[in-house]
C-alpha cells in the first residue's frame, strides 16, 4: 500500500486578510496553482490569495477532509490563532519549499 500525505492549508493575501482553507495531496503544487491563478475566476484568484500561511499533514485523506471541514466552520479568531501558532509573522511558507 502506498504511503501518501494529505494536507490542509490556508492561503491569504496579507496578514489579517481574506482566508481560504483547502485540502490537497500536494501542497506545493496546489499553492503554486493558487499563485499562478490557473483558474482565473476562482475565489483565490479573485481575491489574490497567493500566500501559503499554514499547512499541516495527515496520513489519510479522510482525516484531512474532516479537519478541513472543521476549520471552515471556525470563526476567524480561531483560524488566526491556528496560523499564528506556527507562523506568527504570516510569512509565505511556499518560500520554504526547495526544488
Amino acid at each position: 500500500m502506498e504511503n501518501r500525505e494529505y494536507f490542509v492549508y490556508i492561503m491569504t493575501n496579507k496578514k489579517e486578510g481574506t482566508l481560504y482553507v483547502g485540502f490537497t495531496n500536494d501542497v506545493y503544487r496546489r499553492a503554486k496553482e493558487h499563485k499562478d491563478k490557473v483558474i482565473p475566476g476562482c475565489f483565490t484568484a479573485r481575491y489574490n490569495l497567493d500566500k501559503l500561511v499554514f499547512y499541516t499533514t495527515f496520513q489519510s485523506a479522510e482525516e484531512a477532509m474532516i479537519f478541513e471541514k472543521r476549520i471552515k466552520r471556525w470563526k476567524r479568531p480561531y483560524k488566526t490563532a491556528l496560523i499564528e501558532q506556527i507562523n506568527p509573522e504570516w510569512r509565505d511558507l511556499f518560500d520554504d519549499f526547495s526544488l
